[in-house]
């Protein structure tokens, strides 16, 4: 099941500081330095250490001691869908988690990571500005394949960096006083929730081969007999299973705007346990049977507007840009 999420907002990189200190400024180095024993031991990317123990995903990039694994990509490559970036979703995903592994780097080497209770504080300021329970913005990010940690992650890595370039300011005696970055994460509440209607569905499909659509009737009339023994989803395998070139497939929890429009009014109409009317199709004679229904809560405007539109993306200052090229000018990068 997939949620229809928050709307678009915009967030200046410095409301993420501010909402997890309540409006503070970015701490000193020194101020910095007592929250470092409150981070857990991986921040950003996983350690090389870590992944030879935790096994099961590749190490597709090292940058210094830094392991980024295909399991990193994949989540990251997730995000970007969802942040609706275009390009390929990998090669940014790939290029975004090299730079947070430099960042994160850097933000550990002068002591700027954000702690855990900031990114906790940024995580659930998010979600209240969207007017949505957390547990509601886990769901999405869990079921776009994000997944929380992730989220935490660029919220950790984003944090971190502010503050690291916060720091250089202060060290090279300037002030910011370029454009203000935006980012949507907190500075802009969402929309309300609504109710929203999902369906767990079961395919029934009595088979017609293309080359013989002249059986399609009596197919149609063999599926309707069988759908008045329909009684819920359990057990109309065991029933097909006796029966010649039928299928029984399982399609899962579909939200109620994702109903393809065949089905859709039939799928509406039809109660809780019982299978929908037959129709004819280019595979034979079809029909649903609704297992089970729910009505969730989620933010209106369409699943993933808080994170589209480039409202997760930034616009470096001029000092960004350089320390950057600085990171990676030191940078050992080994592509695997």
């Amino acid at each position: 099941m997939r949620l229809a999420a928050l709307s678009a907002i915009l967030l200046s990189c410095g409301a993420l500081v501010a909402c997890s200190q309540s409006g503070n400024s970015t701490p000193t180095a020194d101020a910095s330095q007592a929250l470092v024993s409150d981070q857990p031991l991986v921040t950003g990317v996983p350690e090389i250490a870590r992944i030879n123990k935790a096994g099961g995903t590749k190490i597709a990039v090292l940058v210094n001691n830094t392991a980024i694994t295909s399991n990193d990509i994949r989540r990251r490559a997730a995000f970007v869908k969802l942040r609706r970036m275009k390009g390929n979703a990998n090669s940014i995903a790939r290029q975004e988690l090299i730079e947070e592994a430099m960042k994160m780097e850097e933000a550990k080497r002068i002591r700027t990571v954000a702690s855990q209770a900031q990114v906790d504080a940024a995580y659930v300021n998010f979600a209240k500005r969207n007017k949505m329970p957390v547990s509601a913005l886990t769901r999405v990010l869990n079921q776009r394949g994000v997944t929380k940690r992730g989220f935490e992650q660029f919220i950790r890595s984003q944090m971190s960096w502010q503050r690291a370039v916060a720091t250089r300011l202060r060290a090279e005696g300037k002030s910011d006083s370029g454009p203000k970055r935006q980012q949507a994460w907190l500075s802009e509440p969402g929309t309300k929730l609504q109710t929203e209607k999902t369906y767990t569905l079961q395919q029934i499909i009595f088979l017609v081969p293309a080359s013989k659509k002249k059986l399609l009737a009596a197919r149609k009339a063999e599926a309707t007999r069988f759908r008045t023994g329909i009684n819920g989803c359990k057990s109309t395998k065991v029933a097909a299973a006796g029966l010649k070139d039928v299928a029984v497939r399982e399609l899962g929890r579909v939200r109620e705007a994702e109903l393809p429009p065949r089905w859709a009014k039939h799928v509406k109409n039809t109660g809780e346990g019982q299978p929908t009317t037959v129709l004819g199709t280019e595979k034979g004679a079809e029909l649903l049977v609704v297992c089970k229904t729910r009505e969730i809560q989620s933010a209106a405007g369409g699943e993933g507007d808080a994170f589209a539109g480039g409202s997760l993306q930034t616009r470096a200052s001029e000092l960004e840009k350089k320390y950057l090229a600085e990171l990676k000018e030191r940078a050992i990068i080994k592509e695997r």
